[in-house]
């Protein structure tokens, strides 16, 4: 396999509109396929800043508005498009906000899963956080997600506790080291 992680951009939207027509969404706590679409369709430069901007509020599952945080995103490429992964993160620390549970967050196409896109993009992604100054990740799942586990242990994820997220759903966190 021979992934890389590529910008969002114009020139690859083409196949990120057939993974949204499918019902994939790249937000793995709510569902913002269709209107991602809908924006896809009516303008799609605005999708691509939307995705890619740094400032700003957004609205939480539970709609709170809280701060955008700094982040990198990227979408995955094997020569069609395979899913994304973007990386958040606070300027100066390894902490994050209450509302953000882990610093790295990616979603796999659903006829690419078990491929190991996951695990290859986030050990791509670890130089990037790298760059950007962190020391550490924290990385989140649900505790039957066993696939997203074995992902973050195959990059060196090591188990920190198992909480509960502020919407009340059991999580298990897990730290990678840089």
């Amino acid at each position: 396999m021979t992934l890389r992680l590529l910008p969002p951009s114009l020139d690859l939207i083409a196949g990120y509109a057939v993974a949204l027509e499918t019902g994939w969404s790249p937000n793995t706590t709510r569902d913002v396929s269709g209107e991602q679409l809908d924006l896809l369709r009516r303008e799609p430069a605005l999708l691509i800043e939307e995705l890619t901007r740094q400032d700003g509020m957004f609205r939480r599952e539970t709609g709170e508005l809280v701060p955008r945080l700094p982040s990198r995103i990227f979408w995955l490429d094997d020569g069609e498009f395979c899913g994304s992964i973007n990386l958040r993160f606070q300027h100066g620390t390894d902490d994050l906000p209450p509302y953000v549970e882990g610093h790295v967050g990616y979603a796999v196409v659903s006829w690419k899963q078990r491929c190991g896109y996951a695990t290859e993009a986030l050990r791509q992604i670890l130089p990037v956080a790298r760059e950007v100054g962190l020391e550490r990740l924290r990385l989140a799942c649900s505790p039957d997600n066993e696939a997203s586990r074995r992902v973050i242990l195959k990059n060196g994820g090591v188990f920190d506790r198992r909480y509960q997220a502020p919407e009340g759903a059991t999580k298990l966190s897990f730290w990678i080291v840089l």
